[in-house]
């Protein structure tokens, strides 16, 4: 709406002006429409900034930093020292870092000792490929006592590497981490209640460390509340990214005690249905309580050669510090009786903290939302700004980006990894702000190319409202399916359906229109964007059509701020409406110039080089009975240097049952001299039909993990125990129908304990060790300089096997 005409003088005929049509009509039309869009964009882009700013990781404090105080340049000492070489469970060069924990400890005066036992893997215990799964743990366990306990509270951290990498990030970072805490709470006054460090063996094989702990440490009878520090990357902020069950009192916790707090309620969520699992899943499973945080950006050297203490960035290690120190002393000094509340908070990170509210009020607010964007609707309709059937159709249209953006994300990455097929081996891109830049770019694009193709037709209000309606929609959904993310759509709805009410019921061509709107645009950018960028490392790039989504319900969320991009057209006609309609595809076109542009960058400077390998998979199997052996690989699409090895595609379960089911890579090996784990007959008895052997299984070399399978068509296992303890049976698919794995094996063996009811005269039995390591083999070809490990737990693995009758 313009200023009224000035009246036309007495007796001139009044030639009537070009109708302005519903479809032109905005919830904001300003007089200055340039000026109210640099307004607009300049407080959103402010908004963003700061949401963006405040992700930020903290600078890393020296090695003089106060006493009381975290500092990352005195753990990263530690750093150096737990992340050598890679310490996998069991290995020598575990126990060199093991000793060196309890140095540590036991030199600030904390009573330290070290659990050494035999443990299941945490949660269900047959959740190993090869069969049920334990372990030999050595747990460094240290207490500093409160002085009025209501209850303890456990920071925990696991010490061991995988195979294939020191673990300069994974998990030295957050032992060392608490190795500071530790330091940094025996300067003060101790605390009222105990805090107990829990530095954990034998994570990656199998969490049965944690397990060991939660399940039979005294320690850990009475539960309490769990820190668990994690990173899965090396830099980014620390995210508190799981939590147990009614956690309201824990998040308030969180938010006000962890000095950089970063978490948010969609993240848990998301993480509980996921098939990832931590230590913190061995103290869920008993009496605990707590937090879970790790960092996860970077996370192309996850797992890899490449995690080496050079890599860790020493901000995120001061990150994980600061708010591990600042809860242990929070959890320290309260009463720890009553942190249960009978809800989930719902949660996320704003610029100075963290905004929380209780998770009974998710879906009365979904609903609100829903009937305020209904409201406005009925109200734009009312008062002319649209129609029913332009309400409907900007409905029904507005589904057209929210579908195509994340779908041609998913085909950009296609394409990409097409052109790079190393990616596809990639947890993420060794450098992808390019690419993520690229997702944003190319979702941006199809939301500006939408809107000038259906605003003149539909109208910016109904577009508008349209937009609105399906935050609220998904709002909704998300109250009932995942309540933790429903504060993504519903608060920008809600914001949006507020700001377009106070527009229509002020001046459309006055200032406030703008204001209110710009107002609910800021509420979208400040939930959203962050959200988009935690997203990308979350996922990875090949689930970026994710953050495509959600960059997507942010430009519906700041639809009437987009509006003001586009030059008023009501009325227009001739070259006019033409250079008005031309300068309506300038966002859409800078955007789809700016996605491939960025893309180009990527391809371009993310190349695989000698410190940036391309990441291959490759094991040796031998058969010691009958001298056959192969080299395996896990590459769907084999690498040249890989396909130098492997050709056909085979399943190796009934060769290699420890190796489990499926698919994979094989190529003929020449063999190599090496001893099979030998398998001993301690004793046998048979009594009713029931036949009970108690065998011993000794590697004969230095491994990582041994297994044993039985051969179901010669017996059926009714009981088993290995090692003292009993292990469910669980039959398995295929012939080794019943298998156990166990790693960090001891050097005098493995006792099992097998009672079978016989089908036939002698039981096989399949046994099998694995170290790691690939150099020296017959027909090993070192990789190139720009060719990596793959992060996997089989890559470079080893093994020998052998049947024995019995």
């Amino acid at each position: 709406m313009g200023a009224p005409p000035t009246p036309a003088p007495a007796g001139t005929p009044v030639r009537p002006g070009p109708r302005v049509p519903a479809a032109d009509r905005a919830l904001a039309r300003p007089r200055r429409r340039l000026a109210a869009a640099a307004a607009a964009l300049a407080a959103l882009v402010a908004v963003g900034a700061g949401s963006l700013l405040d992700l930020r990781t903290p600078a890393p404090l020296p090695v003089d930093a106060p006493p009381g105080e975290f500092s990352a340049g005195r753990a990263f000492e530690d750093v150096r020292v737990i992340a050598a070489r890679s310490h996998v469970a069991g290995s020598p060069a575990n126990d060199q870092v093991r000793a060196h924990l309890e140095q540590k400890l036991r030199g600030l005066g904390l009573a330290t000792e070290v659990q050494d036992t035999v443990a299941p893997e945490a949660g269900q215990l047959s959740g190993a490929a090869g069969g049920a799964t334990l372990a030999r743990v050595r747990n460094v366990v240290a207490r500093l006592p409160g002085t009025d306990p209501t209850g303890r509270v456990f920071l925990v951290a696991h010490y061991d590497s995988v195979q294939t990498g020191p673990g300069g990030n994974d998990d030295a970072a957050g032992t060392s981490a608490i190795l500071e805490v530790a330091r940094a709470l025996t300067t003060g006054p101790r605390p009222r209640n105990d805090i107990v460090f829990v530095l954990t063996d034998a994570e990656e094989a199998c969490l049965c460390g944690a397990s060991a702990f939660a399940a039979s440490h005294p320690l850990a009878a009475d539960g309490g509340v769990v820190l668990n520090l994690e990173a899965r990357g090396s830099t980014g902020p620390v995210i508190m990214f799981e939590t147990s069950r009614n956690n309201a009192k824990l998040v308030d916790v969180f938010g006000r005690a962890a000095p950089h707090a970063v978490g948010t309620s969609f993240a848990v969520e998301i993480y509980r249905a996921l098939p990832n699992d931590t230590d913190f899943t061995a103290f869920l499973d008993r009496r605990f309580v707590g937090l879970n945080s790790a960092y996860i950006d970077g996370g192309a050297i996850y797992h890899t050669p490449l995690d080496t203490p050079a890599a860790l960035d020493r901000g995120s290690l001061q990150q994980h510090g600061d708010n591990a120190l600042g809860l242990a002393r929070e959890f320290g000094r309260t009463d720890l009786t009553d942190l249960r509340s009978g809800h989930d908070a719902t949660y996320f990170p704003v610029p100075g903290g963290l905004v929380r509210y209780p998770g009974w009020l998710t879906l009365p607010l979904a609903l609100l939302a829903l009937v305020a964007v209904a409201a406005l609707g009925w109200l734009t309709r009312r008062r002319g700004r649209t129609s029913t059937g332009r309400l409907a159709a900007g409905f029904g249209l507005t589904l057209v980006p929210i579908v195509a953006a994340p779908l041609a994300a998913q085909l950009l990455w296609a394409a990409i990894t097409a052109i790079r097929p190393g990616y596809a081996e990639l947890l993420d891109p060794y450098r992808p702000v390019w690419y993520r830049l690229a997702v944003v770019a190319l979702a941006a694009a199809i939301v500006f190319v939408w809107y000038a193709l259906t605003r003149r037709r539909v109208g910016p209000a109904a577009l508008a409202v349209g937009g609105l309606a399906w935050l609220a929609l998904f709002g909704v959904l998300l109250a009932v399916a995942v309540p933790g993310g429903a504060y993504l759509t519903t608060l920008p709805a809600l914001a949006g359906a507020l700001a377009g009410l106070v527009a229509l019921n002020t001046r459309l061509d006055g200032p406030w229109p703008v204001v209110a709107l710009t107002a609910a645009g800021a509420v979208g950018v400040l939930i959203l964007l962050p959200t988009v960028v935690l997203l990308f490392p979350a996922l990875g790039m090949a689930m970026g059509g994710v953050a495509a989504l959600v960059a997507v319900l942010l430009g519906l969320a700041a639809l009437p701020v987009v509006d003001l991009l586009h030059p008023q057209a009501g009325g227009q006609r001739g070259m006019v409406a033409l250079r008005a309609r031309r300068l309506a595809v300038l966002p859409a076109g800078a955007a789809a110039l700016a996605a491939v542009v960025f893309a180009g960058a990527g391809l371009a400077v993310d190349r695989f080089d000698a410190a940036h390998p391309a990441p291959t998979h490759l094991m040796y199997a031998l058969d010691a009975g009958t001298g056959q052996a192969r080299w395996l690989s896990h590459e769907t699409d084999p690498q040249p240097w890989t396909a130098g090895y492997v050709d056909a595609v085979t399943d190796v379960g009934d060769e290699f049952p420890g190796l489990g089911d499926g698919e994979l890579r094989a190529g003929p090996a020449q063999a190599a001299n090496l001893p099979a784990p030998k398998l001993e007959s301690l004793a046998d008895s048979t009594t009713g039909g029931e036949r009970t052997l108690r065998l011993r299984l000794t590697p004969q070399r230095a491994v990582r993990l041994a297994t044993l399978h039985v051969d179901t068509s010669t017996a059926t296992v009714l009981r088993a125990e290995v090692a003292g303890r009993p292990v469910p049976v669980e039959p398995r698919d295929g012939r080794w129908g019943f298998g156990v794995v166990f790693h960090a094996p001891p050097q005098e063996g493995i006792e099992f304990t097998l009672v079978l009811r016989p089908r036939a005269g002698q039981v096989a039995l399949r046994v099998m060790d694995a170290s790691d390591g690939l150099d020296g083999l017959p027909g090993f070809r070192p990789r190139p300089s720009d060719v990596g490990v793959v992060g996997s737990h089989s890559s470079e693995m080893l093994a020998v096997a052998r049947t024995y009758p019995i």
